[in-house]
């Protein structure tokens, strides 16, 4: 009996690669609308990528997994780094990415006010902790647990979707002078903290 040799075409992994492509900029077209995540169906996303709706479930087998691979694809679409290696990283992280948001607007504020838009950002936390821990770890080492539990918080918080927005809603900054404002907030604590002073004083 002759041997079944599985064979995998490097044309096949190209389409394939293009369908999943053409499926999450399909996504990201119809957020940059009216319609949040939740509203979006399957059958908008099939016809906004020109292929068949059941050709969507052979790449993303729900639509929570296709929502889950969409926040990643966001980012690197965006260009903004959401896996700091270093302190250094982490403050200049800001700076970098808040002007990149203001070119994508519309898909990053449907990302953070949509049910599953939160869903595909909460998905991505435990390892954006880790990798956050990580890079603070040589400023944060002498600090108690839960003065480094508060100083990571913040730079959660500073270095995020949310910052970006919040500064330009309430503090009425560009996406610019947001990325401005939240760096230098990060550097004036972490700042602090290296110097071995106590952030509460």
């Amino acid at each position: 009996m002759a041997e079944t040799r599985s064979y995998n075409s490097p044309l096949r992994e190209e389409k394939a690669r293009e369908t999943r492509e053409a499926i999450l900029s399909a996504l990201y077209r119809l957020m940059c609308t009216d319609a949040g995540p939740d509203e979006i169906s399957m059958d908008a996303i099939a016809t906004e990528a020109g292929i068949q709706r059941r050709t969507i479930f052979r790449h993303f087998p729900t639509k929570d997994d296709l929502l889950m691979a969409f926040w990643p694809w966001l980012n690197e679409l965006i260009g903004a780094s959401i896996a700091p290696d270093s302190v250094a990283d982490i403050v200049a992280g800001p700076q970098d990415a808040f002007p990149r948001f203001d070119n994508h607007e519309a898909a990053i504020r449907a990302s953070l006010h949509s049910p599953t838009g939160r869903a595909m950002r909460s998905g991505m936390v435990p390892a954006r902790r880790l990798r956050f821990g990580e890079a603070l770890a040589p400023v944060l080492a002498t600090l108690p647990p839960d003065e480094t539990q508060r100083v990571e918080a913040l730079a959660h918080l500073l270095y995020s979707a949310s910052a970006w927005e919040v500064l330009k809603d309430y503090g009425g900054l560009t996406g610019a002078q947001a990325g401005e404002a939240a760096s230098w907030a990060l550097d004036t604590i972490l700042s602090v903290v290296a110097s071995g002073s106590s952030p509460r004083t």
